[in-house]
């Protein structure tokens, strides 16, 4: 156990980096940053990181301590992996429905699919849109409507082909189950504007509130035409946007009273935002991905600029200088970035019963890194880092938390695999 002055330091030295205010009542915090007075605090990891490799960009040097390459940390509880599914082109999201199959998407083919939980797999789902299935578009995300007890609604994400281009869109239907499910009564609820002719970064993930909106997360398309409006409150480029179940504007959005600007920006200055999830806070949390070095681990908040492009921590893919600074005013600093990157897709933040241990961590799906990475948090800061399911040798697209606390996991590939982890 700590003595009190060590956690008195420890307390103030996060403090010192983080914009929160240490509790009063000097209780412990949890992962998430609340006070559970019932809940002793263990030690801050400390050692060295996961990442050993030089960055790409090593003059640019953090903002503040912990910024990146925490110390490295190891489950301790012994769990398998179990493949349940396979087969599946390019798979990119799950998501549960109430009776404990699972809707999966194929970026690849622009299908959906019903997956039990013993793995039988459903024709694919009839009645979706035309999508535009080049690069990094296709069908992507995938919810279930905050009503569908009532409702069976459900909602998508998915690159939209136009005239002059595309777009992410968002839309919803009414899902029919049966031998040969189908969907009906289509509504394209949301259209990234302006159209573009890109194939990729366009984003993608959907995230219900409680209190019944939905977060949409954009990228800026990747082209310069459209990386210069990333901080543009005239485009949904690089943006996070709030809207209702119906497509109608927040009226307590940021930008809702700005002439010119779109309504249902919640957030600018980001790069390609492919991983989101709340927490116990019901905050939103986002990871984006970089170019080669600095992907962000972000908590967006209503109204503030990010600063993709004109601050971060990589570079060019071709070794080109992106930025003169990593930090400028009026800009927020990512929570925590990663050079070499990770490239983040998928992401879920812990509550279960299964993995105690896990609780409040945040888990992101790595694609470059190959790996399920683990974050340890405290006060909303990485104080620790692990690299999970690397003898996979797998790009792994989606994480998310099963009803029974397991983590369900797709692996990016032409046979990519629906997996779950239980504790052995």
């Amino acid at each position: 156990m700590r003595t009190l002055s060590m956690t008195f330091i420890l307390a103030t030295l996060l403090w010192g980096c983080s914009n929160q205010t240490p509790d009063p009542t000097g209780e412990p915090l949890t992962d998430a940053g609340i006070r559970d007075a019932g809940v002793p605090e263990e030690p801050l990891p400390s050692g060295p990181p996961v990442d050993t490799e030089p960055p790409n960009v090593p003059e640019f040097s953090p903002a503040f301590p912990g910024q990146t390459r925490a110390p490295a940390i190891k489950t301790k509880t012994a769990f398998q992996v179990t493949e349940i599914a396979s087969g599946f082109k390019n798979p990119w999201a799950i998501a549960f429905l109430p009776d404990q199959r699972m809707l999966v998407t194929e970026k690849a083919t622009g299908s959906l699919y019903i997956v039990t939980p013993q793995g039988a797999k459903s024709p694919a789902v009839a009645g979706l849109p035309p999508v535009d299935i080049r690069g990094q578009g296709g069908l992507l995300d995938v919810e279930i409507g905050p009503d569908y007890a009532q409702s069976g609604l459900i909602y998508w994400t998915y690159y939209e082909p136009r005239q002059g281009g595309n777009g992410l869109a968002v839309a919803r239907a009414k899902l029919v189950d049966g031998a040969q499910p189908r969907v009906e009564g289509l509504q394209v609820i949301f259209r990234m504007m302006p159209t573009l002719e890109s194939t990729l970064h366009a984003g993608g993930r959907l995230v219900f509130t409680p209190d019944n909106k939905l977060f949409v997360t954009l990228g800026e398309r990747s082209i310069l035409e459209g990386r210069v409006q990333a901080r543009d409150v005239k485009s949904h480029f690089g943006k996070v946007v709030r809207i209702n179940p119906d497509g109608s504007v927040p009226q307590d959005n940021p930008f809702v009273n700005t002439p010119g600007a779109k309504p249902e920006i919640w957030s600018v200055g980001h790069r390609n935002i492919l991983a989101a999830a709340l927490d116990s806070q019901k905050r939103l949390w986002i990871a984006d991905m970089g170019p080669r070095g600095g992907d962000e681990l972000n908590l967006p908040e209503s109204g503030k600029d990010y600063g993709w492009p004109t601050i971060g921590y990589g570079e060019e893919y071709n070794g080109n200088p992106i930025h003169q600074s990593p930090q400028g005013e009026g800009m927020e600093q990512p929570v925590y970035y990663w050079d070499p990157v990770i490239a983040p897709s998928g992401m879920t933040i812990y509550t279960g019963d299964l993995f105690p241990e896990w609780r409040n961590n945040v888990f992101i799906g790595g694609l470059a890194s190959q790996a399920l990475v683990r974050l340890m948090m405290r006060n909303d800061r990485v104080v620790g880092e692990e690299r999970l399911l690397t003898e996979l040798k797998a790009r792994v697209r989606e994480v998310v938390q099963g009803p029974e606390g397991a983590l369900y996991l797709l692996t990016d590939a032409a046979d990519g695999k629906l997996l779950k982890l239980t504790p052995r």
